[in-house]
């Protein structure tokens, strides 16, 4: 015979406790006719199955995950870890929800949120060719501006097939010296001059580990950056110094590839204004350009979309207005911003702080189905989990969540698809202080086996009597 735990235990000797049969007058009879007995008692568990179920399932992943949590080995993670999972709007599991930690790459959820709630999917980020004067019989008398729009994913064919994840989303620099070419420039003066100043100069944030820059977590932030702001990509990544005038060259070397003559170097500087527009390039939509930030974790797109943010509504195209609005626009959701620190939009500083509670209401108010969540890469499909959940983890495939890790911190939150439909379970879990960074990898799929094997409960006859 299977053993329940306590909890079910109670509940089914409770309702077997009513035994006593319960009888109602007879239809048409005097009250003094009794009526047969019901087969059921009232409280019996044939009459809740449902229910019953529902309790051994939540009793058995709430002692799985804590047991999970509450491994020795993870040291003073133990105590510095929050969990939360939800079917629906049913809570299954809080466990520490308003511990305030590092969320790692999870603060890209916010950032995602924010931007897409104010900017929407269908809008696009746009880089211009300006020239001032117009080009007249093909001639280009002074500089060809280009004019960088924000735009993360404008980038060439060679650095898109660099990846190891293919194919990537990107906006492509070759089709915009395609549309130089297609408005009849034949010939350019003044060289091809960069212009970045739709936002600030800062390249990255002042406070980040230095070795995330020199391990290329993130590309130098630019209005204006072609292929990340990477000088060089192979065999290693070198980042540009001056993003915009790396921008300039790689357009240079397209124009020239396609019989255009340019005389004079690459440069930076600012279009004038009413300058000419020769050609431009749109991005992808930008519901396309976030689910490829989260799927990727791409740091440098949070960070230029949250200097956009600041661009768009603060009038300041800064890290730090970007933030401004983007605590704004929680707010306005109605979303616990006051559980939220932030110095950046991708989660690589140390200093962040964010909640499992904060996390889990950002992903319910998208919903399942939301943009939000159609970022969120699949268990051992692609993205950042494309070889993570394999060798028959139960996840596989049915997994969608942002992953999130730095030292001694790991972050997954996103939902577990349920097996044979039905609402998927929503969880957001972040740790921190982990002895060695291993051990959260295997915590992060441990967890995410315990939830997609749920439910594990009992047939309802093998609970009633």
């Amino acid at each position: 015979m299977p053993r329940w735990p306590l909890p079910v235990l109670l509940a089914v000797v409770c309702a077997a406790a009513s035994t006593a049969a319960v009888r109602v007058p007879a239809a048409g009879g005097d009250d003094g006719d009794e009526a047969p007995a019901l087969r059921a008692p009232v409280l019996s568990a044939r009459r809740a199955p449902a229910f019953l179920s529902r309790t051994v399932a939540d009793t058995r992943l709430r002692v799985q995950l804590d047991s999970a949590l509450a491994e020795p080995a993870l040291g003073a993670a133990r105590d510095r870890s929050c969990l939360v999972v939800r079917q629906g709007s049913r809570p299954v599991l809080q466990r520490r929800p308003d511990e305030r930690l590092i969320p790692a790459s999870n603060l890209k959820i916010l950032t995602a949120s924010a931007v897409l709630a104010r900017l929407g999917p269908d809008e696009h980020l746009v880089t211009e060719v300006r020239a001032a004067p117009a080009p007249r019989g093909g001639v280009v008398e002074g500089p060809l501006f280009l004019v960088g729009g924000g735009d993360p994913l404008l980038g060439t064919a060679d650095y898109a097939a660099s990846f190891e994840n293919q194919p990537q989303v990107r906006t492509s620099l070759e089709g915009l010296a395609d549309a130089v070419v297609a408005a009849g420039v034949t010939l350019v003066r003044g060289g091809v001059v960069g212009d970045e100043t739709r936002y600030d100069t800062q390249r990255y944030i002042p406070t980040w580990k230095p070795g995330y820059i020199t391990d290329f977590e993130s590309g130098p932030a630019s209005a204006l950056v072609v292929n990340d702001g990477f000088a060089q990509f192979t065999p290693r990544h070198i980042a540009a110094p001056e993003p915009d005038a790396h921008a300039a060259g790689v357009l240079t070397a397209l124009l020239q590839a396609r019989g255009v003559t340019v005389e004079g170097v690459a440069g930076e500087g600012r279009a004038p204004d009413g300058s000419a527009v020769v050609a431009k390039v749109e991005s992808p939509p930008l519901g396309e350009v976030v689910r490829q930030m989260l799927r990727e974790s791409d740091n440098l797109t949070a960070e230029l979309l949250v200097k956009e943010l600041g661009r768009r509504f603060a009038g300041d195209g800064s890290t730090t207005a970007g933030l401004g609005v983007l605590r704004e626009t929680l707010t306005e959701a109605g979303l616990p911003v006051d559980q939220l620190t932030s110095v950046d939009g991708s989660g690589l500083d140390r200093s962040d702080r964010a909640t499992c509670g904060l996390l889990m209401a950002v992903i319910d108010s998208s919903g399942p189905t939301g943009p939000v969540a159609a970022g969120f890469p699949v268990a051992a499909r692609d993205g950042t989990l494309a070889k993570r959940f394999l060798g028959g983890n139960p996840a596989a495939g049915r997994l969608r969540a942002k992953t999130g890790s730095l030292d001694g911190v790991v972050g997954l939150s996103g939902y577990v698809d349920a097996p044979a439909g039905g609402d998927p379970l929503a969880f957001s879990l972040l740790v921190n202080d982990l002895p060695r960074d291993a051990l959260g990898s295997a915590l992060q799929e441990q967890v995410g086996a315990i939830l997609a094997r749920y439910p594990e409960a009992p047939a309802a006859e093998e609970l009633a009597p």
